[in-house]
């Protein structure tokens, strides 16, 4: 807890030392595509049924695993600690519905996700009110989930 404490205090006398740009770099290769941030490396690719050889998650299912897993490395690592809240159990499923079909341009279809969800399990023996001030918290604060309920702009360039 020191650790947030002290970032808690850096970060109140001087916002801009907390902010961050990430960024992935993806490239094709061997059929799928590599995907890189800092020293991590992954993979992800698409089902056969549009080209892909299957080999490692979509696209969306990182997008899917991004909110889920900010909910539950978010909540575990960062808002339970600072709400007083000792979990017992924690877990998120994501989920949503896409067209394949919309992926190959089939009329009539539609490429948009619709139906995104996320069941996050929170057990704890904390008070209520500590436990509904972090849940809070995390629709608050979680800039994944905040990405998806408030679209913004995405810069697009091709060079």
């Amino acid at each position: 807890m020191s650790v947030l404490t002290e970032s808690v205090e850096k970060f109140t006398a001087d916002p801009g030392t907390g902010r961050i740009t990430p960024a992935v770099t993806a490239t094709a290769a061997n059929g799928h595509t590599r995907l890189s941030t800092g020293p991590f490396n992954f993979e992800c690719d698409l089902p056969p049924a549009v080209g892909g050889g299957g080999t490692a998650p979509s696209p969306t299912a990182y997008l899917l695993g991004a909110l889920a897993g900010c909910a539950v490395t978010f909540i575990s690592s960062t808002l339970a600690p600072q709400f007083g809240v000792e979990i017992d159990e924690l877990s998120a499923t994501a989920r949503c519905e896409s067209s394949l079909a919309a992926l190959l341009g089939v009329d009539g279809t539609d490429p948009e996700l619709t139906g995104i969800s996320i069941e996050i399990t929170v057990s704890s023996q904390s008070p209520v009110d500590r436990v509904d001030a972090m849940r809070r918290a995390w629709t608050e604060r979680c800039p994944v989930y905040l990405s998806l309920v408030r679209p913004m702009a995405v810069d697009v360039r091709f060079a």
